[in-house]
Formats: structure tokens, C-alpha cells, sequence
């Protein structure tokens, strides 16, 4: 088992929200890297490294390096990542990577940052950073989760809305069940009946959104979906559009 390309991180804390979800915080030396990237984590299985991308949650001037991940049951990787404690040791690639960044989005009123799940993580590194504010008018945050003990981060996100008062919208959403303060639905929904925008106070237009999606593959194409019938596609360098988006589940 070769480590030698390899950064040798030490865990320095754990974080369990749910039976499922965690975020884990790493010291390591990687490369700098733009909010929005990923860094490839590798642990050792059956005597060989096993690899996985994760969003960083920290801003790049932060340290410790901190991702937020769901464990797959059964899955080789995530099971032996949640059981991780301080000072055990994990493999960083030493280059992070990653085209989900703020400086391939076009400029816009308004720009809305939609995730699902532990999708939510890199845009807690987006708006740490000054780009966000300088660039754009308005940020809107969606979160949507399954049940309401999955809305993760809700302290350092309200923190965010408090230090963007005006600025900053958070929207929250939960499928399985009601909860107060919360949407009831997926995304998709929500746009196509135009709660959304409703509990945003924004309008969702061509003209004036970027959109940011970051979670599973089902969820984009839905919302992508739910979308196009307002004139909005996804954005290509060559075809400039409205919808960014980052598979991550």
C-alpha cells in the first residue's frame, strides 16, 4: 500500500448529528484551494487505499480542513471514516480540485445556493469568503433534508445570516415530515408551486438568478426539471446559462 503521494492528516474531532451524518475536522497541510472544491480523502481497506471526494466546509484561510459526509450502509469507506477519533490518521490527495466555485457562476442579483442533504457543506465555505458578497446582491440558502434532525450547521448558518442581516435568506425544507419553520417538500415542489420564492422573498428569473445545486443526481435533474420552464438551463462556458451544479450524496 503506496502513501507516498499522499498528505498525512491527524483528525483532530468528530462531529456525530445523526446516525448517518457527520462531519469530520482534519489538520493537514493541503494545497490552497478555492471555496467550493474538494479534497480526496483515502483510508486503508483490505491493504489498499480507498478514495473518496469531499467538499471542504472551511474557508481556505481556515484550518483545521473540515467535510461533511453521510455513512453508506454496508459502503467500504464512509463506515471506517465515522469511526475515525483524535490523532488517528487519514490520507489527503495533495491538490484539491474541483470546478463548483463561485468564479465559474456567472454575475447576478441574486444568487441561490439549493442543496440537499450533505450538499450543504460547501456552501458554508462559499460564504465565509468575501466573494459571494462582493459579487452578487442577494444570497438566498436552501436546505432541504428528509427530517428535521438532518438540518445540520443551523448555528454558524444563522451566525451568517446575522453577520449578512438583509442580505443573506435562509430557506429550509423537510420531505418526511412537518417542521416548524420549515418548507414541506422537495426543492422541485417548491419552485414549481412557487412557495420557494414566496418564503425567499426573491424571484426565481433568468434575468436576475444564478443557481447553485449541490446534491444527489435525482434531486438536480428535478430541479433542473422544475426550472427550464422559466427560460433557465444549465450553465457551459461555451453556452452560458443560469444552474450550476455538483453531484454529492
Amino acid at each position: 500500500m503506496a502513501t507516498t503521494k499522499w498528505i498525512e492528516g491527524t483528525v483532530v474531532g468528530q462531529t456525530r448529528w445523526t446516525d448517518q451524518i457527520f462531519s469530520l475536522r482534519v489538520q493537514a497541510d493541503v494545497g490552497a484551494f478555492e471555496a467550493g472544491q474538494h479534497a480526496t480523502l483515502a483510508l486503508p481497506v483490505d491493504g489498499e487505499l480507498v478514495t473518496r471526494p469531499y467538499s471542504f466546509v472551511n474557508a481556505p484561510k481556515e484550518r483545521p480542513c473540515e467535510f461533511h459526509y453521510m455513512v453508506v450502509p454496508e459502503g467500504p469507506f464512509t463506515a471506517r471514516l465515522a469511526r475515525l477519533e483524535p490523532r488517528d490518521v487519514v490520507f489527503l490527495a495533495p491538490a484539491p480540485s474541483g470546478l463548483f466555485v463561485l468564479s465559474a457562476v456567472p454575475d447576478a442579483e441574486t444568487l441561490w445556493l439549493l442543496a440537499t442533504g450533505t450538499g450543504v457543506g460547501p456552501y458554508l465555505s462559499m460564504l465565509k469568503t468575501e466573494a459571494p458578497w462582493r459579487r452578487f446582491g442577494q444570497v438566498v440558502l436552501v436546505h432541504s433534508v428528509r427530517h428535521a434532525a438532518e438540518l445540520t450547521y443551523r448555528d454558524a448558518i444563522a451566525a451568517l445570516a446575522r453577520e449578512h442581516a438583509g442580505r443573506l435568506g435562509v430557506v429550509t425544507l423537510t420531505s418526511r415530515e412537518k417542521a416548524a419553520g420549515a418548507l414541506a417538500g422537495r426543492i422541485a415542489e417548491t419552485i414549481e408551486d412557487r412557495r420557494l420564492e414566496k418564503a425567499a422573498g426573491r424571484e426565481l428569473s433568468p434575468a436576475a438568478s444564478q443557481v447553485m445545486i449541490c446534491g444527489s443526481p435525482k434531486a438536480i435533474a428535478d430541479i433542473t426539471e422544475a426550472l427550464r420552464p422559466r427560460g433557465m438551463r444549465r450553465h457551459r462556458r461555451r453556452e452560458p446559462g443560469h444552474i450550476s451544479v455538483e453531484n454529492y450524496w
